[in-house]
């Protein structure tokens, strides 16, 4: 059991649900049901009595949530739907939505570390702490909606010499990074 565990042949999930099925209880299933039990009791003993645990949790949880509201705006042409037949195609357009999303939070994300690296040689002070309650997956910034016209020779004369649109000090502001 513990090397199916360690080497990821089975999950844990699995090997639980398969002893507690069995026919006759198995001693070590029973055992690690309890161990399951103490470890979720503990969890939330911490949960109720830590509030700065309370709040780290809460922070992750917004961020997985606006991570799915993203993925809900990406994908709302087809109004949040796989519309394909098949499975071929579901799955198609399934990994699509990700590589979109994927690319939308790898984006902000290196603009988000260009903004706080132009904040900190100003000589601001940009504590570490302060970029764990950071998201990339938000929206705000993308046009979902109408055409988008681009004029590409004027957006490229806008890059600087190592390829990068500059800042706009407007959307530092809105991430709480300036004053």
């Amino acid at each position: 059991m513990a090397g199916s565990l360690k080497y990821g042949q089975a999950t844990a999930s699995l090997i639980v649900g398969k002893w507690s099925a069995a026919s006759r209880q198995n001693t070590l299933a029973a055992a690690l049901k309890e161990w399951g039990m103490l470890r979720r009791t503990v969890h939330l003993a911490k949960y109720l009595s830590d509030p700065a645990f309370r709040r780290k949790i809460s922070r992750q949880l917004n961020k997985g949530e606006s991570l799915h509201a993203l993925r809900r705006d990406l994908h709302y042409a087809q109004q949040g739907t796989i519309t394909r037949p098949h499975l071929e195609q579901q799955t198609e357009q399934a990994w699509c939505l990700t590589l979109l999303t994927n690319a939308v939070v790898a984006w902000t994300t290196e603009y988000y570390s260009r903004a706080v690296l132009e904040l900190r040689s100003q000589g601001r002070d940009v504590p570490d702490e302060i970029l764990s309650h950071i998201s990339p997956g938000h929206s705000d910034n993308i046009n979902f909606f109408g055409v988008i016209n681009v004029d590409v020779e004027a957006e490229l004369a806008k890059l600087d010499t190592s390829g990068w649109r500059p800042l706009r000090p407007a959307q530092l502001r809105e991430l709480g990074l300036t004053p």
